[in-house]
């Protein structure tokens, strides 16, 4: 009986080509989008798949590990974070789990200094200015912005991508890095100047950009509140690329309309998709539809990694990246 993995919807092939030259059976969604908790069900019920290809954008569950099957040995997600699967329900039925770690990282580190240069110099404003056909001459004071060289980058959690925005930030544009996170990293502050904040209400209030680059836990769910928002500086600018429950959205969009903060960017939801149109009507929002990672490079090495887990479990083998073994 041939072996045959699921992918849950299309992505670059370099991966799928390597499952294929294993002589694996590759069966894609051919749905244009995310499947559905219901239509990922009845997609494995009764297919016998060896192993699934997973996004972020599918919820594993009991019911999904159910219908993949006792045959499943795998779901190696397409992503660096996990918070989709129930790793407990994995750990019940012996399935590896695995993630795409380590490949990302400097592209989502350029994407959200991207973001926070774009932010502070009212990029998207002036795009959506020019686009109005609003432009008539220069003028000494039209869309005045605010430097980030020399400024206080404030990093909420210190993994391989918050690091990488600190790196760019202190040797690009010399600014002063001050950083929260659950663990002190003394050989960080060495090589960049930066100084440890025990707590996040400690940091807040010093930064001149606040960038987040937490795990979602529960711990971490709506960590930037609206008590915490309050804390920053008025000419502050918030920047989230890591999970979108990290930042409470009803609370962002009421510091942003009262100028309790200067401005925000965000690359992921609360409730992704969706968004509260709310934040359409500002002007001191910079939204993008969470593509920190998504550079063709970037996105083939994922592909890539993924197979290989895959390849690596069915073999009997450990796979490399894995997130909890069975």
């Amino acid at each position: 009986m041939a072996t045959k993995v699921f992918v849950t919807e299309k992505i670059p092939d370099r991966g799928i080509l390597l499952l294929q030259k294993q002589g694996y059976e590759v069966t894609m969604s051919e749905k244009d989008g995310p499947l559905t908790r219901e239509e990922l069900v009845a997609a494995l019920t009764g297919k016998e798949y060896n192993a699934v290809l997973s996004l972020l954008t599918n919820k594993i569950d009991d019911e999904v590990f159910d219908a993949a099957g006792k045959q499943c040995k795998i779901f190696a997600n397409f992503a660096v974070g996990f918070d989709n699967i129930n790793l407990q329900a994995a750990r019940d039925r012996s399935v590896y789990i695995t993630n795409t770690p380590d490949v990302l990282t400097e592209t989502v580190a350029e994407h959200t200094f991207g973001l926070m240069v774009a932010l502070a110099h009212r990029m998207s404003e002036g795009d959506r200015f020019m686009r109005k056909g609003l432009y008539k001459a220069w003028g000494p004071m039209l869309l005045l912005g605010n430097d980030v060289f020399g400024k206080t980058l404030g990093v909420v959690g210190l993994g391989r991508i918050g690091a990488r925005v600190a790196h760019h930030a202190v040797r690009g544009f010399e600014m002063k890095i001050i950083y929260y996170d659950v663990k002190r990293n003394e050989q960080f502050e060495k090589d960049y100047g930066a100084v440890f904040m025990s707590t996040v209400e400690d940091l807040l209030p010093k930064a001149d950009f606040v960038s987040i680059h937490v795990p979602l836990l529960e711990s971490t769910q709506h960590l930037m509140n609206d008590t915490r928002l309050k804390m920053m500086k008025k000419t502050a600018f918030l920047i989230n690329t890591a999970r979108g429950p990290i930042v409470e959205e009803e609370a962002l969009y009421r510091a942003l309309r009262e100028k309790t903060i200067a401005g925000a960017a965000l690359d992921v939801y609360e409730k992704e998709p969706k968004i509260d149109p709310l934040f359409f009507e500002l002007e001191n929002v910079l939204l993008t539809p969470h593509i920190a990672s998504a550079t063709i490079e970037t996105r083939q090495k994922m592909s890539e990694l993924a197979a290989n887990n895959i390849i690596e479990a069915l073999a009997g083998r450990i796979p490399p990246n894995i997130v909890m073994a069975k």
